[in-house]
């Protein structure tokens, strides 16, 4: 992955621009730096991509965490099936973008008995997490005098190798272990739940083709087995997801046409004829805004030490942690980056970026590549449109939040 990759972003003078709008006129309309700005055509089409892939019996679901900001979420939901949210917080912006409470998913360990009761109240589909959950859920349900929709997310018996997270196989705080899921079947059934079905969602950020097709066809299998098992017709069936953007140099792009035609023959072939009326959903986030995000943050200071020169930023990594290499990089490495007057003739230059923190980890580029930059001038991070703001310590040392803009 490198800068030109990009040029989609640049106009015929190279300079960049997002949303059609040149960067420095956007750093007006903002206001300040640093800030995150999202490309809504971008990310429209991406998802129009995605859909052509999975074709029209697969279900898109975009998950809320990858991206919380309430416009873009908006904007997002106009344009897929499904939003599934991890907390009460992301449930209510979900709901807000007007998606029936029937399409929103709530997903993730540790829902308190407050969430759960806004949960049930709302009417969203609770993706229960462990059988005392599913005690608590049906209990909440008495009280209120309403039927709790819930799903079991499984935590299958295999692991998905090539993963940048893998939230499936061995032990682990997310799901139902595979083996436990027929006794809470029986348990379920002596609750006035309404069971609709299984959730798995084995890893993230998944770049190697044949491995993920090989993870789809083990959950489908697996589902199918499980849903045997299920006293009541099934009819909501969550692949997870795990489509993985390209960060580094060597990061090869995922062939998601490939992946779409594996997913449309297990449908087909495998889930339709048992299961004809079931919702099958495939769940992405990082995948669908990721590549539409830009972080921009603005040279304060240049210096150099002991032959290496440091441009010093006014953001860092409570705004962009992942970039910093402390967002699960085992070995860190740079995300993509450039700088604001990117000319065609410009001076180029090895430099080591840095943010304002005061601590060796604020790190954002190490050893690049870019034009020559002043104090003034502006650098740009790519892929920063998943994981960004809301997965940052933004109150490490007092520093201003960062704004964010969709244009």
């Amino acid at each position: 992955m490198n800068v030109d990759e990009h040029l989609a972003q640049f106009d015929d003078g190279s300079r960049l621009c997002v949303g059609g709008v040149e960067l420095t006129r956007l750093v007006e309309q903002v206001g300040s730096t640093p800030f995150f700005a999202y490309d809504r055509r971008l990310v429209t089409g991406r998802i129009a991509m995605v859909r052509a892939a999975l074709g029209p019996d697969i279900e898109l679901g975009y998950a809320v965490k990858a991206n919380p900001m309430p416009a873009l979420v908006q904007h997002v939901a106009a344009s897929v099936d499904w939003l599934d949210v991890a907390s009460a917080g992301e449930m209510q912006v979900a709901l807000d973008t007007g998606t029936s409470p029937a399409r929103v998913s709530f997903a993730g360990p540790g829902k308190t008995d407050a969430e759960l009761r806004r949960a049930v109240a709302a009417g969203v589909l609770l993706e229960l997490e462990s059988a005392s959950e599913a005690r608590r859920a049906a209990a909440t349900g008495e009280d209120l005098g309403l039927r709790p929709r819930v799903a079991i997310r499984v935590n299958p018996d295999f692991t998905v190798k090539g993963s940048g997270m893998r939230m499936g196989g061995g032990p682990q705080q997310f799901g139902v272990d595979v083996e436990q899921v027929p006794a809470m079947l029986d348990e379920l059934s002596t609750y006035d739940l309404a069971l609709e079905g299984f959730h798995v969602f084995a890893g993230s950020q998944n770049l190697q083709t044949d491995i993920l097709m090989d993870a789809q066809r083990q959950t489908v299998q697996l589902l199918l087995e499980l849903a045997v098992k299920c006293p009541e017709e099934i009819t909501y069936l969550n692949l997870g997801g795990g489509f993985g953007i390209p960060y580094f140099d060597r990061d090869q792009p995922l062939d998601v046409r490939a992946v779409g035609r594996n997913l449309q023959h297990l449908v087909e072939d495998e889930i339709r004829p048992a299961h004809p009326r079931a919702r099958v959903v495939i769940e992405l986030g990082r995948y669908l805004v990721g590549e539409a995000g830009l972080y921009v943050t603005r040279v304060v200071d240049r210096k150099t030490s002991r032959g290496r020169t440091y441009l010093v930023v006014d953001g860092g990594l409570h705004h962009q942690l992942a970039a910093s290499g402390n967002f699960g990089q085992v070995i860190r490495r740079n995300y993509p980056m450039t700088t604001g007057h990117r000319g065609t003739g410009a001076e180029r230059e090895r430099v080591t970026v840095v943010g304002s923190l005061c601590t060796p980890l604020d790190l954002l580029g190490d050893d690049v590549e870019l034009a020559r930059a002043e104090p003034g001038d502006l650098v740009v991070l790519f892929q920063a449109g998943a994981y960004g703001l809301t997965a940052s310590p933004t109150r490490f040392l007092g520093h201003p939040e960062p704004a964010e803009i969709l244009v």
